[in-house]
């Protein structure tokens, strides 16, 4: 089983959409870089899903990850909005896919309570998380780079309970003649001595 891999985490936006980089060895997790692609000074929708394009072509390019791991887009009121988003994390996913990279999708509550504890936690909570989670002090300009760092960091928890519930399953069978039994009642009626 491999034990290094580089995870590119991404938090999709229209304006400013974040990304940070994660070099998984073992059980340590260090940043490689994390920045913005900032859209802003684009009006045109078509160009900034042309540079999510190619921006993020290029990080796959320049540090060849193994995963990406993209936080999905939360439902909202304005649907304007949503589309835009959804958008922006398709043209992400579709530069990791134009490089065979596999996708994994979380959402934003399940990367704030895997990374803190608590799934309506802050983004400033998040950061400082992350910071010390992946041994870097350096403070980012935007948080949306931090929230990218957490998705990284979010796919590569769940990757080791996913190993640990791989391993729970070729535990060894029980012996025959040491029955499981599917509960309490089923115990006790199997075990008459045992009851209080």
């Amino acid at each position: 089983m491999k034990t290094e891999k580089i995870i590119l985490g991404i938090d999709p936006g229209t304006m400013l959409m974040g990304y940070g980089l994660v070099l998984q060895k073992g059980n340590e997790l260090n940043m490689i870089c994390m920045g913005v692609i900032k859209l802003n000074k684009l009006d045109n929708q078509a160009l900034k899903l042309k540079k999510i394009f190619e921006r993020v072509l290029e990080l796959v390019d320049e540090y060849h990850p193994d995963e990406l791991a993209i936080e999905a887009p939360f439902f909202g009121k304005n649907v304007q909005s949503m589309l835009k988003l959804g958008r922006a994390q398709g043209v992400a996913m579709a530069a990791a896919l134009f490089r065979d990279i596999p996708i994994f999708e979380y959402s934003p509550r399940k990367i704030k309570q895997s990374i803190t504890g608590n799934g309506a936690a802050s983004k400033e909570q998040v950061a400082a998380m992350v910071q010390k989670l992946c041994n870097f002090t350096e403070h980012p300009d935007y948080l949306d780079a931090t929230d990218a760092m957490a998705a990284a960091v979010c796919h590569s928890f769940q990757n080791k309970l996913n190993i640990v519930n791989e391993n729970e399953a070729k535990l060894p069978k029980i012996p025959k003649g040491k029955k499981s039994v599917s509960g309490w009642a089923e115990f006790l009626a199997k075990n008459p001595d045992k009851k209080v």
